[in-house]
């Protein structure tokens, strides 16, 4: 997962760059060829069959997935960036809290996941610290969509799990997610009209490539997370994209971290380790898909 935070942070360096010639469903629908592309080349060297035993479940993970990554472009749109990615990072939250509340209804006790659920907590105060998010009276849609966004990713990892847990190839998840990114990216440029390639810099040009397998690589990370890992150890790490997305941004952007973002890194960080060791010394010898 931290691999995954680190190829997902840097694609959205990509993204900034190109994004000054395209617009983001041009991005989304050029994103999704190349992973498809890209995809399908790893599935034929790899001898993975396209062919899939449980077809709806990936209808339902790439539908959740491809409408919380529109919500979420949507939320960039229309809100400040860092309360964007805080209410997209609320996903963390919401796996837990479906975590907890499958326990209930099963009638099941979630006091032994509590310690990794407060890791959870403990790396969205984290981000909160490092994003200083804000909100003004006329953005209340916005900010909605952008909370359902996080609810959606975390539908989506939950299915991750689920997929993972039937045995389906991490290889074969990704491409259908990258197939769905494609259609919903064709359907948003039949109503928009899709930018000139002689219009375009060469360096937004240079990105679309290396965006798209970005992508791909950090899907593929991210679902075989999720596919093996504990689910609150891995959405407690995924706040490790905050991070990278910091010094991304201090770096190459010359943007100013204040002190109490610097704080709110160590937060995360903080949670990072503290869920690992957590998981490690209440459950050494539990096999991942049983936790």
């Amino acid at each position: 997962m931290v691999l995954g935070s680190f190829l997902f942070a840097t694609m959205a360096v990509g993204i900034k760059f190109a994004s000054a010639s395209f617009g983001t469903l041009e991005l989304v629908f050029y994103r999704g060829i190349v992973s498809v592309i890209f995809m399908a080349l790893v599935l034929r060297a790899r001898g993975t069959p396209l062919r899939t035993p449980v077809p709806m479940m990936h209808v339902w993970r790439s539908t959740v997935g491809v409408l919380s990554l529109g919500s979420w472009f949507y939320a960039i749109a229309h809100l400040p960036l860092a309360t964007a990615m805080t209410l997209n990072y609320m996903s963390g939250v919401w796996v837990a809290a479906f975590i907890v509340g499958g326990a209930l209804l099963y009638g099941q006790s979630p006091q032994r996941q509590g310690p990794l659920l407060g890791t959870v907590l403990l790396g969205f105060a984290g981000v909160v610290m490092t994003l200083r998010p804000t909100i003004d009276h006329d953005q209340l849609f916005a900010g909605v969509v952008g909370l359902l966004s996080g609810m959606g990713s975390a539908l989506a990892y939950m299915q991750v799990t689920a997929l993972g847990k039937v045995g389906e190839p991490e290889v074969r998840t990704v491409f259908y997610f990258s197939v769905g990114t494609v259609v919903v990216g064709a359907v948003g440029a039949l109503f928009t009209d899709l930018t000139p390639w002689s219009e375009v810099s060469w360096t937004a040009a240079a990105w679309v490539i290396p965006i798209g397998v970005l992508a791909s690589l950090g899907q593929w990370c991210m679902t075989r997370a999720y596919s093996h890992g504990a689910t609150l150890v891995v959405a407690s790490m995924q706040y490790a994209g905050i991070v990278f997305a910091s010094i991304y941004s201090l770096t190459l952007f010359g943007d100013h971290i204040a002190p109490i973002g610097w704080a709110g890194i160590a937060v995360i960080v903080t949670s990072g380790v503290l869920a690992t060791a957590l998981r490690s010394r209440a459950m050494p010898d539990t096999p991942a898909e049983d936790h």
